[in-house]
């Protein structure tokens, strides 16, 4: 008889890929490492989870946010569009999962269920949270900072393996101050996942991109509000797809060896380095949040001490961690980065192809960002200039979305040498979505 049982956790895999030869004086040392977690079957060279999860799904707690404030009606669409996207969020929830919805404005209200819990997905409370939606009408300013501490609240006294959050707003943060918004997103990092979306063309970039960075989710643009039952939908599919949370990058480095930087840079780039939490002499944990049946990439740089040609050493060990209840520390799966010194220039100074890539792919994001900016700012020919790199990067790399995306806010006259002209007019929602999607990825082809 088969067995359709889910099996035990999921399995992490760690392959590092590097050029390790430096030349003489070389110190530095850059590495891409592959993260790969398979929530079953069996991954080659992968390190089980035993007991993480028995044959169930984990348990898991969500909370909807969404805006409700008075810009919600204008057009009107927004509002019946968030009520449809929500109740299609309710209906991909699986049987068991604790949830709630959230109606945001300068304050933050629990619509459904009320009383400071959780509800359990059934076929009842599913009804009952779909039937409480027409309640949420628009009316109130914007305090993003109240809606993810009273998200908080209700996911944290769940107890719940997976902690996540949806939020939706389709206006600036104008009734807290940055400082504010700040304080809770401190509060709140660690303590649940948070995707976040921004509808129409009113709301502020840097704004929905920070909640999700903050809080480890995705960030997006839905401009047209009749996306937003899809999107809501393929967020919580994705959603209910992790099967372990809290998962940290540990690195661990000999001394005299330091840690340039840290970076996720598939399927977006992240900075991670600045999250780095001690655990232990010379190792450092950075948090990689939820992962479900998925594989991500992250570039590490390390400056490691000088030696002598022919020396070889250990520049850090990389490790896939979770702390247990009990305050232990369960290893998931490790791979090495090393160094070694060399006379033969062919083997120092070739340069990696994944490493090369990557660097690509985080200077196509910055370069986007800061054309835009210069864009803002009417500085056409720093614009210009940052934007054509753009193409030349985004054409290099095989980044096709990106390079459609771009080609919205710029004529291209030659993808290679990146020489383009800014388009006089461009749409708002063009704009935007070029600069929430610019962070945005492409894997490296392996060969």
């Amino acid at each position: 008889m088969a067995n359709f049982s889910k099996p035990i956790g999921p399995q992490f895999s760690v392959e590092v890929y590097q050029n390790e030869y430096l030349p003489e004086g070389g110190r530095e040392v850059n590495a891409i490492v592959t993260v790969t977690a398979t929530g079953g079957g069996t991954v080659g060279g992968a390190v089980s989870a035993p007991g993480l999860y028995g044959a169930a799904a984990p348990d898991a707690a969500v909370a909807i946010m969404v805006d409700c404030s008075g810009s919600m009606d204008y057009p009107s669409t927004k509002m019946r569009g968030a009520r449809e996207a929500t109740a299609a969020a309710i209906d991909t929830l699986r049987d068991g999962v604790r949830f709630a919805v959230i109606a945001g404005t300068h304050v933050a209200k629990e619509v459904y269920p009320g009383g400071g819990g959780l509800a359990v997905a059934d076929s009842r409370t599913r009804e009952e949270a779909k039937d409480a939606l027409r309640s949420l009408s628009a009316g109130g300013g914007t305090a993003i900072g109240t809606w993810l501490r009273l998200a908080k609240g209700l996911l944290t006294g769940a107890e719940a393996a997976i902690r996540h959050g949806i939020l939706l707003t389709d206006g600036r943060n104008e009734h807290e101050s940055p400082e504010d918004l700040k304080a809770a997103l401190d509060d709140c990092a660690g303590s649940f996942t948070c995707d976040a979306r921004g509808v129409g063309t009113d709301w502020e970039v840097k704004e929905v991109t920070g909640i999700a960075s903050a809080l480890l989710g995705s960030a997006d643009i839905v401009a047209d509000p009749s996306g937003l039952r899809e999107d809501f939908t393929r967020m919580m599919e994705q959603a209910m797809g992790k099967e372990i949370a809290d998962v940290a990058l540990r690195l661990w480095t000999p001394l005299g060896s330091e840690i340039r930087f840290v970076k996720q840079v598939a399927p977006t780039v992240e900075e991670l380095t600045g999250r780095r939490a001690e655990a232990g002499p010379r190792a450092g944990d950075y948090p990689t949040g939820s992962w479900g049946d998925e594989s991500r990439d992250y570039h590490l740089c390390i400056e490691v001490p000088d030696a002598a040609i022919g020396r070889e050493m250990l520049a850090a060990r990389v490790s896939l961690v979770i702390t247990e209840a009990d305050g232990g520390v369960q290893t998931l799966s490790q791979g090495l980065v090393r160094a070694v010194w060399t006379d033969d220039m062919a083997a120092s100074t070739s340069l990696n192809p994944q490493v090369a890539h990557y660097t690509g792919q985080a200077e196509l994001a910055d370069v986007i960002q800061r054309g835009l900016e210069a864009r803002k700012a009417g500085d056409l020919d720093g614009a210009t200039a940052k934007l054509g790199r753009a193409v030349q990067l985004a054409s290099a790399s095989g980044n096709a979305d990106t390079a459609k995306l771009l080609a919205k806010v710029v004529d291209v006259v030659d993808e290679a040498t990146g020489t383009v002209r800014l388009k006089a007019k461009v749409a708002d929602s063009d704009e935007m979505t070029l600069e929430t999607r610019s962070t945005k990825t492409v894997r490296v082809k392996k060969s």
